[in-house]
């Protein structure tokens, strides 16, 4: 199916927006609002902070872009934007498969709790959406916004910290990646609501268990 493109002057920042908060990437902003926000997760040392990054960065966003090429060239994804739903499937297994990795390398680090259930949240998230995909296209951008709202409230709720000027930018910012999938009609209304709530409430249901179950 051919997605017709808008042509209006909010077209260009909304694919700026679209790439800026690309999926692959909110799990990072996630663990730089960990670190950057004023509470004791802040005041880890700089080496472990740049270590999680690194893993983060190589496993989550480098390793599962590196596989696109190969993709493109073997005819089972037709474009970088992966626009189609079932192209996303082979895209979305790769990805979730990394992100559990991910937080298994992360586990068996000496590093506090909040960090941990973080990491497998994102993981169970990626799974969850990986299976959906296969019957429903949501809008993988509004998971990511969602769930980065989930964890900003989490972080307040848990840490004890008035957090209410990185809640309210992250809201601002699921705004407008909601508003920029839209505006490019890559999904509908229900595709992105659905999938901020499912990011939302997904990660901090996912997070709370954890931190349960450990």
């Amino acid at each position: 199916m051919e997605i017709e493109e808008p042509n209006d002057l909010l077209v260009k920042p909304a694919k700026i927006i679209s790439i800026v908060f690309h999926p692959l990437m909110m799990p990072v902003y996630g663990m730089a609002i960990i670190f950057s926000a004023p509470t004791l997760l802040g005041y880890l040392p700089f080496n472990v902070k740049k270590l999680l990054l690194l893993i983060m960065l190589v496993n989550n966003v480098l390793l599962p872009l590196s596989f696109l090429p190969f993709l493109i060239h073997r005819n089972i994804i037709t474009s970088w934007a992966i626009i189609e739903r079932r192209e996303r499937n082979i895209p979305l297994i790769i990805t979730a498969i990394l992100y559990c990795v991910t937080s298994f390398i992360i586990f068996r680090l000496p590093i506090p709790l909040f960090l941990k259930s973080f990491i497998f949240a994102t993981a169970v998230l990626s799974l969850m959406v990986t299976v959906i995909n296969f019957r429903w296209k949501i809008s993988l951008h509004s998971v990511g916004a969602g769930a980065l709202i989930g964890l900003v409230l989490m972080l307040s709720l848990k840490m004890l910290a008035p957090l209410d000027l990185y809640l309210i930018s992250a809201i601002i910012a699921g705004g407008l990646i909601l508003s920029s999938r839209l505006k490019l009609n890559l999904h509908n209304p229900q595709q992105v609501w659905v999938g901020l709530f499912a990011g939302f409430f997904g990660l901090i249901v996912f997070m709370t268990l954890f931190q349960k179950l450990i």
